[in-house]
């Protein structure tokens, strides 16, 4: 499965497993995830596709410019909302 840059997904296996990363990119076979606190942008996780589960939230370009836009936009997706 192709995972479009912007997709949220949920970690299924892992030391991360159940948190909500964002695709930032592809590499190979790998996705590389960001979350903007753990895993900043400048430093994306490479996370086999077969350890992930897809959400129907997709991010803008706009969210995925800075860490500090990452993590407002993953806390509204969870229903936290920006103050969490």
């Amino acid at each position: 499965m192709a995972y479009a840059r912007g997709r949220v997904l949920r970690s299924t296996a892992g030391r991360d497993k159940d948190t909500f990363l964002a695709v930032v990119g592809m590499e190979g076979e790998a996705v590389l995830l960001a979350d903007g606190k753990e895993r900043p942008i400048e430093r994306p996780k490479r996370k086999n596709p077969k350890h992930l589960a897809a959400t129907n939230w997709l991010l803008t370009e706009e969210q995925l410019t800075t860490n500090r836009a990452l993590r407002k936009a993953l806390r509204e997706c969870m229903g936290l909302g920006p103050e969490a």
